[in-house]
């Protein structure tokens, strides 16, 4: 079971999801959670604000967060407290020693980082222990970074598969077998070494899948804010419902492309295990949510959900149809790799291939990288809209569904960089309107 941040807000949703975790009938269970929302960015603020030599101010902004700690512990006594003021103070200690290091240094380094932030998902696993101690569930605080261990690669670290399995296996298995549950941090890790890594903003469902697959989990339930994945962003398209199924493939695809609820690489690990993966509404936990599992159910439409990005930046390159043939991705990839820059492929040509990828500061230099292997040509405020679904598979299927695209909107042009997708780029500005459009056309009717 993995809660992640908007789960995990304040001492009445602590309290909420004790009350899940010791409500479910399978008493055999691991517990993954992310930082208490907001705490991460205020770990980062705090460690910038160190390197421009505000140590005692950086520190002063973490007092609100480990007030809020303490508060939560405070809804299941005394004791409760006391437990979580001695893990905030030790906490407290290990920041005051990175603060006055970065300092020192006047520069931030990745591998401090990653050892600050790292004491959100420590503290919120402590609490959430202690939590259920109070809620009479045998709960054992285990430290992530004892089983997940990973390249050191910091900020985005790979976990090293086999020695990620046989650690988790060694930590969390006695556990389990004297009926104590284990809680731990979700997004952290650690090198051969001993050094503290993360696997990435965003990543605890990635944390939780890769425990699930080591211990041979029978199901995996990641508990978020809303009723599992939808047929399109809430906030964009009211109308949009609950996906009941999907396949691995297809929650692979959306996570790829924007689906806010699933983490781009939490299904690799469980796929050939075939572990089913459960999408929950921990304010609704009656809710059933999205099944994400091998062979879902096909249904009337070849589409299964919307997804989108925005921020973008479209880049169009080409070159000579012999090294797009032979090389020329593979290029491209070991550059966007080189930025740290996340490399979204929109559609291929013979003659090149059109791409996306954040809207930040990496695009200059790896703009003027890319133009070693072809011309280039870049287009700002960009967005993405995606149609997800293994219907596409279906030749027939993908040729109706593109020409319903082009009776809703003549001017866009529509791509697939699979045979799961089709994937148009958009003004930024158009987002809204036309996924809306989009999603009542196609999806307006529940699937049979």
């Amino acid at each position: 079971m993995k809660f992640g941040g908007t789960s995990l807000e304040d001492g009445e949703a602590f309290e909420r999801v004790a009350h899940i975790v010791a409500s479910n009938p399978d008493k055999n269970l691991v517990v993954v959670v992310s930082a208490m929302s907001g705490v991460t960015d205020a770990l980062i603020s705090s460690f910038q604000r160190a390197a421009k030599g505000e140590t005692s101010e950086a520190l002063q902004t973490l007092d609100y967060h480990f007030e809020r700690h303490l508060k939560a512990a405070g809804i299941s006594g005394t004791s409760a407290i006391e437990r979580m003021r001695a893990v905030i103070e030790q906490s407290r200690r290990e920041i005051i020693e990175l603060l006055h290091d970065v300092c020192a240094n006047r520069r931030t380094t990745p591998e401090g980082q990653d050892a600050m932030v790292s004491q959100g998902e420590r503290l919120s696993a402590n609490l959430l222990t202690i939590v259920l101690n109070g809620n009479g569930v045998q709960a054992a605080y285990a430290d992530a970074r004892r089983c997940i261990l990973t390249n050191s690669d910091h900020g985005n670290a790979k976990p090293l598969i086999d020695e990620t399995g046989r650690q988790t296996r060694a930590e969390l298995r006695p556990l389990l077998q004297t009926k104590r549950l284990p809680v731990l941090g979700g997004f952290i890790a650690a090198t051969k070494d001993c050094v503290t890594t993360t696997l990435g903003r965003g990543s605890s469902d990635y944390s939780a899948t890769l425990i699930s697959a080591a211990l041979g989990a029978r199901e995996i339930q990641i508990w978020t804010d809303v009723d599992g994945v939808m047929s399109a962003d809430p906030c964009l398209v009211k109308s949009a419902r609950t996906v009941s199924q999907l396949s691995y493939q297809e929650a692979a695809e959306l996570a790829r492309l924007g689906a806010r609820v699933l983490h781009s690489k939490m299904i690799e690990p469980v796929i050939q295990q075939k572990i089913p993966i459960r999408i929950l509404n921990s304010h609704a936990p009656r809710h059933s949510g999205t099944v994400i599992c091998e062979g879902a159910q096909t249904t009337s439409s070849a589409v299964k959900a919307i997804a989108h990005k925005t921020n973008l930046t479209r880049i169009e390159i080409t070159s000579t149809p012999s090294f797009v043939a032979n090389g020329f991705l593979r290029a491209i990839r070991s550059i966007f790799d080189r930025h740290h820059t996340e490399m979204g492929i929109v559609s291929r040509s013979v003659v090149g291939v059109s791409l996306a990828c954040a809207e930040d500061g990496a695009v200059p230099s790896l703009i003027q990288d890319l133009q070693r292997v072809g011309s280039v040509e870049t287009m700002g405020q960009r967005a993405i809209v995606s149609c997800v679904g293994e219907g596409l598979q279906s030749e027939d299927h993908s040729r109706t569904l593109r020409r319903k695209l082009w009776e809703i909107e003549p001017t866009l042009t529509w791509h697939s960089s699979s045979d799961l997708n089709l994937i148009s780029t958009v003004d930024a500005d158009s987002v809204g309107p036309i996924v809306n459009r989009v999603h009542q056309a196609l999806l307006s009717e529940p699937p049979a």
